[in-house]
């Protein structure tokens, strides 16, 4: 079973704090940080464990076919896998002859994954494979994911967004400065059961506040597409911009449950108005897109499955 361990020793008084991390073969393991601290965890991997990075910045033909690059590098690496199949398998067939830069992003993203794939190596890290592509090519690099583990590859994911993180990684962690540390993902049923407050019946709060560098601002609920929690504290986030609050996310949430906002999962609270499309990736792995400029997705807890399901009338 191949897997690797990273150490960080901390002693060049680099941003990077001190810490260790084991990765089994057959495992994927995600870690969610700032794009500053994603770069330093980058040279490190990169410089002490020569481990190689696939950043999907390097060596796809522009010239060439999709169908072309494919093969290519299916002979190139010796790929036993027929190479008819690796095109269903990264869902190619449809643009397999169309020159890459002709292609999509989501569309040449695919076409990485699939060179990374058939290089058949045991350890892969990942920076933002996701980001900025469609639900297809999330759900082709899911599938990639679970092929690599059934091959007893072990898989880092290196995300700057937590939605991402808890997505791809079956252990996620939070890097900062202070330190690495496991995001816990729990069952919400006890949370549920320690709700001793009837919900209200009429609305009270008809603005929410946040802090804009040294402002207050005030948003109408409808406005916010979800809250997400990160270090304790709620973040309001309308079209991909973040707001800092106060409160904590269970504070916030007793305040707009009157006005339609659901704890989709325990670091989300999401307007329900906003929802577009609930997705399933795999069994138990489910998110919710978010109908706005950004097309966003959040977690929805496999829990809270049903329950959004019957408050949309859905079977």
């Amino acid at each position: 079973m191949a897997g690797f361990t990273i150490i960080h020793e901390g002693l060049d008084n680099g941003p990077l704090p001190l810490f260790t991390l084991d990765i089994s073969g057959s495992e994927a393991v995600s870690i969610y940080s700032d794009t500053d601290l994603q770069a330093e965890l980058i040279k490190v991997l990169r410089s002490k464990s020569g481990i190689q990075v696939f950043d999907f910045e390097d060596g796809l033909y522009t010239r060439l076919t999709v169908e072309g690059n494919i093969a290519f590098f299916h002979k190139w690496f010796g790929c036993s896998i027929p190479l008819s199949e690796m095109i269903v398998q990264f869902e190619l067939q449809h643009c397999a002859r169309r020159p890459l830069h002709k292609c999509s992003e989501s569309e040449v993203r695919r076409v990485s994954y699939a060179k990374y794939f058939m290089s058949g190596a045991q350890t892969m890290v990942f920076c933002e494979p996701v980001l900025g592509v469609d639900v297809r090519t999330i759900q082709t690099f899911i599938n990639m994911l679970q092929k690599l583990k059934e091959q007893q590859c072990a898989v880092l994911v290196l995300v700057s967004g937590m939605e991402h993180a808890l997505l791809l990684g079956d252990t996620a962690y939070k890097l900062q400065p202070a330190g690495m540390r496991r995001i816990e993902v729990v069952e919400e049923e006890m949370e549920e059961a320690e709700a001793d407050s009837p919900i209200p019946k009429t609305a009270k709060l008809f603005k929410i506040p946040a802090k804009v560098d040294d402002k207050i601002i005030l948003f109408n609920p409808p406005e916010i597409d979800y809250v997400e929690s990160r270090d304790g504290k709620a973040v309001i986030v309308i079209n991909n911009e973040s707001y800092a609050m106060d409160s904590t996310l269970a504070d916030i949430e007793k305040k707009l449950e009157v006005y339609g906002f659901y704890r989709c999962h325990r670091s989300y609270i999401v307007n329900l108005q906003k929802v577009r499309e609930i997705i399933t990736w795999s069994k138990n792995t489910y998110s919710l897109r978010i109908d706005n400029k950004v097309q966003s997705t959040i977690p929805l807890s496999r829990t809270k499955l049903q329950e959004v399901m019957d408050k949309f009338s859905l079977e």
